[in-house]
């Protein structure tokens, strides 16, 4: 079932929805849904991404995660904006550590190497506090994101990308667990590579502070929002560095410090 509940949807946003949705399906970006569709602010944007989270829901996708998006000053400079956000994943998004990833699912893909946090107990109630937040996490691994954006050119406000589910695309995760205790995250450094060429670096401070804080500011905004997080979920907490531009071909190797490396290739 859904995890994020949508509260009644005006005729427009019902409409915004809907563009977003054909956008992806035709793989044919389209302009700020904020202006075509008066979609006013970040209430409203969250509203239209649960209308097609419930549309897809409806039609068989499970949803197996959270996404915390824009949580690099980096990446916020590149596009912008200026707080982080959140999106949903869904299970025919993910593929694992040197599997190929589809280019015909995506319209303008950008790839970012972050960590993702496993979660072990289900977070429900209210806003947990920090240890309760980690006692829930089972363990860590490197991830990519392959964001993408429905919106052309990447010109997008904070309530185009939170309408387009935080622009979630795909996502790559890596084989080997590896125990929160034995990690050191806010120094953790980032390379990710293009073919052998290194194209992004950055390190866990570059997330928030501290990846495990990105994941932390969304568990508690999960629960103001009435939902939570579930054993098993996978929380991808955001990119380390700036957004690399992928076409087909293109190999990624990136290495997140005790994490290890993780890649994929572009098809």
């Amino acid at each position: 079932m859904a995890t994020v509940i949508a509260p009644p949807a005006g005729d427009h946003l019902a409409a915004a929805a809907e563009a977003l949705r054909r956008a992806r399906e035709t793989r044919q970006a389209i302009g700020r849904v904020s202006e075509s569709h008066d979609v006013s602010d970040l209430e409203q944007a969250y509203a239209v991404a649960a209308i097609n989270t419930e549309r897809r829901v409806a039609a068989g996708a499970r949803v197996i995660g959270k996404k915390v998006g824009l949580t690099s000053k980096a990446v916020q400079q590149q596009l912008g904006v200026d707080q982080p956000d959140f999106g949903v994943l869904f299970d025919d998004m993910e593929f694992l550590d040197g599997d190929e990833v589809p280019m015909s699912r995506l319209l303008q893909p950008k790839a970012e190497a972050e960590v993702a946090f496993v979660v072990g107990r289900d977070l429900s109630g209210p806003a947990p506090s920090y240890g309760e937040f980690l006692a829930a996490l089972a363990y860590a691994l490197p991830a990519l994101e392959i964001v993408d954006s429905a919106i052309a050119g990447w010109k997008l406000t904070l309530v185009d990308t939170v309408a387009d589910n935080a622009s979630c695309g795909l996502f790559v995760v890596g084989n080997q667990p590896v125990p929160l205790g034995q990690l050191s995250l806010g120094e953790v450094g980032l390379q990710l590579d293009r073919n052998g060429r290194t194209e992004s670096v950055g390190s866990g401070a570059a997330c928030l502070g501290h990846p495990l804080r990105a994941a932390y500011w969304l568990a508690r905004t999960m629960a103001r929002r009435g939902s939570g997080l579930r054993a098993g979920e996978i929380i991808l907490s955001g990119a380390l560095g700036p957004m690399v531009s992928v076409t087909a071909g293109d190999l990624l190797q990136a290495r997140i410090g005790a994490l290890g490396g993780i890649a994929c290739r572009m098809i």
